[in-house]
């Protein structure tokens, strides 16, 4: 059912309610098992899943999302139980961190054990392992019988999906079936922590902060991109999947850093600059610093050509939600630059809000 040789395929798209349910959940069940691919919401964005055991399902993901060989998956599951067919030696941290945050956005990385495909892992001898918080993927991967192997359902280096049109708009016709259900709750991907190395690395964050994971198995260490931490080795990248670029609009994007009105003010100048080179500009902000620029370029008489409001910089993480979904849509409106706002508060999902908006940016500025 996947498309060859460049030939689209024909996709499925299903609205999903609480009466269409199970005969729904029924189909996706069937497309999984026989080889093919499902799009679907969880809690933090949308996944493309397959069967996460079967080679000829994985290389099928890679090639609805163009994303490079080598860039390791890992695994949605259903219960606790399904952790030991897919993981070997997993340490009693480990296990206190499933009691703590699964069902949820934790995604822990284990020794794999041999049944898991080496196209799968990246050929590491690791695999991330989640327990999602949302009934599609688990009764999918209930009804479809096996763990699913399931990155977002976005084209490699695009802003992954929050909302299903995301995912219409980039795999139509490259997958079987997307299952919509509304938007996705926290709107950012799970927090990855290595439990394969002592103490303990954080390699992306996400919704479970560096905190919250130390109050249950005490130190661990920061090892993602632009962290104040620091980073790792190349080899952690890998192990999270985050080998190759991720969220990167195809507009040049600029981000400024700082605190409040330092950040407006450094807006606005910028935004004057790129309007006297007569380039199109788009503005991503907080609810406050658009109330800043509009009373700074009000006697100028000056405005960007688009907007996107993410929300109040003292809550990340309705932000955090919007974030793909502004990224997405100023994109969309062949703009010379996207200025993106980077006060927004570093508490709850703020850490982890920044940290994408870093890796979308082409330019970062500190102010």
């Amino acid at each position: 059912m996947q498309a060859e040789n460049g030939n689209r395929i024909k996709t499925l798209v299903f609205r999903v309610s609480e009466e269409n349910f199970d005969s729904l959940l029924d189909r996706a069940a069937a497309i999984i098992k026989s080889g093919g691919t499902v799009a679907f919401p969880t809690e933090t964005v949308y996944g493309l899943g397959a069967d996460g055991l079967n080679p000829e399902a994985v290389l099928k993901v890679f090639e609805a999302k163009k994303r490079p060989p080598g860039n390791p998956l890992s695994l949605l599951i259903h219960s606790r139980e399904d952790v030991k067919k897919v993981a070997r030696n997993i340490p009693m941290n480990a296990f206190r961190l499933m009691d703590a945050f699964w069902p949820g956005p934790l995604t822990i990385i284990l020794e794999k054990n041999d049944i898991v495909p080496a196209i799968t892992s990246g050929n590491l001898a690791s695999i991330g392992v989640r327990m999602p918080d949302h009934k599609i993927p688990l009764e999918l991967i209930k009804r479809a019988g096996a763990p699913l192997a399931a990155p977002s359902a976005n084209l490699s280096g695009k802003p992954s999906p929050s909302l299903a049109a995301h995912v219409i708009s980039d795999l139509t016709g490259r997958i079987d079936a997307i299952l919509d259900a509304g938007e996705a709750a926290i709107g950012l991907e799970s927090t990855v922590i290595d439990m394969t190395v002592k103490p303990p690395v954080v390699l992306r964050p996400g919704a479970v902060s560096i905190h919250e994971l130390e109050s249950v198995i005490g130190k661990v260490r920061s090892g993602y991109k632009n962290s104040e931490a620091g980073t790792e080795s190349d080899l952690l990248e890998e192990k999270a999947g985050q080998k190759y670029g991720h969220y990167t609009p195809d507009t040049k994007v600029v981000l400024v850093e700082g605190e409040g009105k330092q950040v407006s003010e450094k807006l606005a100048k910028l935004l004057e600059s790129y309007r006297s080179k007569e380039q199109k500009i788009g503005l991503l902000l907080s609810e406050e610093s658009h109330e800043e620029i509009s009373v700074l370029l009000a006697l100028k008489n000056l405005g960007p050509d688009e907007c996107f409001l993410l929300g109040s910089r003292k809550e990340p993480e309705i932000a955090a939600r919007r974030l793909f979904e502004g990224l997405r849509k100023l994109d969309s409106k062949a703009l010379d630059v996207i200025v993106a706002d980077g006060s927004f508060s570093h508490s709850g999902l703020g850490e982890a809000l920044i940290n994408r908006l870093r890796e979308a940016s082409t330019v970062k500025l500190f102010v």
